[in-house]
C-alpha cells in the first residue's frame, strides 16, 4: 500500500494484519513478568524450606529476580533498537521459560539465586520493549485496547498469586510456583514467532555502554536497599547504607555522563519533556497503591484471621476476575475521552475504596467483607493506569518509545517497591504503636484486667496450664486489635497517596488533539518526515 502523495495527507504507519496474537504476547509478557515477581511469604516459606534456606538469606530469592529485572532494563531496550523488540521479546521469552524449568531443581540457595537472577533478567525484557511493540504493530485504532491490556496483567497478576500459591500447596507442590511460567512464556513464543511479522528494528541507538551499565547497576542497587531495608531496619544497616550510596554514585555519574558525551543512550531533552516526569511520578504512586493494598489484605487476614494463603488467594482471585470486563470499558474510555478524566476518576475510585475500608474495618472482618470495596479499587486502578499510560502514548514522538517502556519499567518497578517497603514499614509501626498504647491500659491487678483473665481462665481450664494461657489469650486478643489499628491506618495512608496523585494530575496539561483517524498527529508528522 503506497503512500498518499501531497502534504495535507499524513502517511500511515504500517498495520498487522491480525493484531490478536501481538495483543495476546503483550499481554503474557507483562502478566508473567508481574506474576513472578509476586512471591508471596507463603510461596517463599515452602521454597526456602526446601533449599535449607532460613529467613535472612531467603529473603533475597525475591530481591534476586526483580533487581534484575531493573538492572537488564535499558539494555533491552538498546537491543531491542538494533534488533527489533520482537527477536529480543522471542530470546527472552525462551530464556525465561528455560530458567523456570529447571529452578525447582535447585540444590542449594546459591543455585536458586542464579537462576532466579537469570530468570530476573529474561522477564525484565518483557515491559519494557512490549509498548514499543504495540504502538509500532498494532493498528492506531487498536492502541487504547492494547494499552488497557498493558494496564490488566498488573491488577490480575497481582492478585491471583496468592491464590495459584495457595492451590500449589493443597494439591501440589511448590515446585509449580515456577514451573506455571513455561507453558506461558513458550505460548508468548508462538504468538510473537508465527502470529507477528517481523518489523525493521526502529532506530540506531549509539552504543553508550557507560551509560547503560551505569543506569541498570545504578537502579538495580537502590531497589535492592529499598527491597532488604525493613528487614534490616534501613539505615541502622551497613550494608543498606552500602547499596544506597553505592546506587546514588552511580546514577550521579550516569547524569554526569550522559550531559557530557556527544551520543548519549538518554536523550534528557525527550525524558524529561513535559508532562513525562509527572507521568512517570503518577505511575509511580499508582504502583504504590497497588502493592500497598495487595500487601495490607494478606497481613490482616493471616495476621488477625489466620487465613491460609488458599483462603487469601479466594479473596484476592474474586477482585482479579472482573478485570477481564474492566479492560474493554477502559479502553472505550480511553479512544472517547481525554485519558486525563479516566485516570482521575480511577484515582478517586482507588481513595474512595480505601477509605471506605478504614472506615469500617473490624477485628470481625472475614473475606467476604474485602469484596465490594476492593473490585471498586481494582476499577479504579485499571482505569488509573491505562489512563496515564495513553496521556504518555500521546505526548510521545516514536523514536522516543523505547526509551519511554525503559523508563516506565524504572517507574512501575520502583514505586511497586517503595510501596511494598513504605506500607510494610508503616504497618508495623502503627502496629507496634498500638499495641504500646493499649498495653499502657491493661496493668496487672486493676479490676478489669482481672475480671478479663477471669473470662479467659474458664475457657481454658481444662487446659495443661490455664494460668499462663489465659495472660497469653490475652495478649493475643491486644495483638488483633493493634494489627486491626494497624490496617486501618495503612489505608488511610494509601487513600491519602491516591489524593496526591490526583493533585499531579491536575497539573497535566491536555494532550495533543486527536484527529477522527489517528491518535497522535506528532507520530504521524515524525513519519512523514
Amino acid at each position: 500500500m503506497s503512500a498518499a502523495a501531497g502534504p495535507a495527507t499524513p502517511a500511515a504507519l504500517p498495520e498487522a494484519p491480525i493484531p490478536w496474537l501481538g495483543l495476546t504476547a503483550v499481554l503474557l509478557g507483562t502478566f508473567i513478568s508481574t506474576l513472578t515477581g509476586r512471591l508471596s511469604n507463603f510461596g517463599l516459606t515452602d521454597i526456602r524450606g526446601a533449599v535449607h534456606a532460613g529467613f535472612d538469606e531467603g529473603a533475597w530469592i525475591t530481591t534476586s529476580f526483580t533487581a534484575a529485572q531493573m538492572l537488564v532494563t535499558p539494555f533491552a531496550v538498546w537491543i531491542g533498537s538494533i534488533y527489533g523488540p520482537r527477536r529480543i521479546l522471542m530470546i527472552a521469552a525462551m530464556v525465561f521459560a528455560i530458567s523456570s524449568a529447571i529452578t525447582p531443581f535447585s540444590l542449594n540457595l546459591s543455585t536458586l539465586l542464579v537462576l532466579q537472577f537469570i530468570s530476573g533478567l529474561g522477564s525484565g525484557c518483557f515491559i519494557p520493549l512490549t509498548l514499543s511493540f504495540i504502538l509500532r504493530v498494532m493498528p492506531m485504532r487498536l492502541w487504547a485496547y492494547g494499552i488497557a491490556l498493558y494496564a490488566l496483567n498488573l491488577e490480575l497478576s497481582l492478585n491471583i498469586s496468592a491464590s495459584l500459591e495457595g492451590w500449589y500447596d493443597e494439591n501440589l507442590s511448590w515446585h509449580w510456583v515456577f514451573w506455571q511460567n513455561v507453558p506461558l512464556a513458550l505460548g508468548m513464543y508462538g504468538c510473537l514467532r508465527w502470529g507477528v511479522k517481523h518489523q525493521p528494528p526502529p532506530n540506531d541507538i549509539h552504543r553508550d555502554v557507560y551509560g547503560l551499565a551505569s543506569y541498570g547497576i545504578g537502579f538495580a542497587l537502590i531497589y535492592a536497599a529499598l527491597d532488604q531495608g525493613n528487614r534490616l531496619d534501613w539505615l541502622n544497616s551497613g550494608l543498606i547504607w552500602g547499596l544506597l550510596l553505592a546506587g546514588v554514585i552511580m546514577l550521579v555519574a550516569f547524569v554526569i555522563h550522559e550531559v557530557t558525551t556527544p551520543f548519549p543512550w538518554l536523550d534528557f531533552k525527550a525524558a524529561f519533556r513535559w508532562p513525562i516526569p509527572l507521568l512517570l511520578l503518577n505511575i509511580s504512586i499508582l504502583r504504590l497503591t497497588i502493592l500497598s493494598t495487595a500487601f495490607l489484605i494478606p497481613y490482616y487476614l493471616g495476621g488477625v484471621r489466620g487465613f491460609r494463603a488458599l483462603q487469601v488467594g479466594d479473596t484476592l482471585i474474586w477482585i482479579a476476575a472482573p478485570q477481564l470486563i474492566i479492560c474493554p470499558f477502559a479502553a472505550l474510555m480511553l479512544r472517547r475521552f481525554d485519558p486525563r478524566i479516566t485516570a482521575g476518576a480511577g484515582l478517586c475510585l482507588v481513595g474512595y475504596a480505601c477509605m471506605s475500608v478504614a472506615y469500617s474495618l473490624t477485628p470481625g472482618w472475614g473475606s467476604d467483607q474485602f469484596l465490594p470495596s476492593q473490585l471498586l479499587q481494582a476499577v479504579g486502578q485499571s482505569f488509573a493506569l491505562s489512563g496515564m499510560v495513553f496521556v504518555g502514548v500521546l505526548n510521545l514522538r516514536l523514536r522516543e518509545a523505547l526509551t519511554f517502556g525503559a523508563m516506565l519499567q524504572t517507574a512501575r518497578l520502583f514505586g511497586g517497591e517503595v510501596g511494598t517497603a513504605f506500607i510494610a514499614t508503616m504497618a508495623r509501626l502503627r502496629e507496634q504503636r498500638a499495641s504500646n498504647l493499649i498495653g499502657q491500659h491493661l496493668q496487672r491487678g486493676t479490676l478489669n484486667v482481672q475480671h478479663r483473665l477471669a473470662i479467659y481462665g474458664h475457657v481454658v481450664a481444662r487446659g495443661d496450664h490455664p494460668i499462663t494461657a489465659a495472660p497469653a489469650l490475652l495478649g493475643n486478643v491486644v495483638r488483633v486489635v493493634a494489627t486491626t489499628q494497624a490496617t486501618i491506618d495503612s489505608f488511610v495512608g494509601v487513600a491519602m497517596v491516591a489524593g496526591v496523585g490526583l493533585v499531579i494530575l491536575a497539573i497535566i496539561l491536555p494532550p495533543p488533539p486527536r484527529t477522527p483517524a489517528s491518535y497522535v498527529p506528532i507520530f504521524h508528522r515524525e513519519h512523514a518526515e
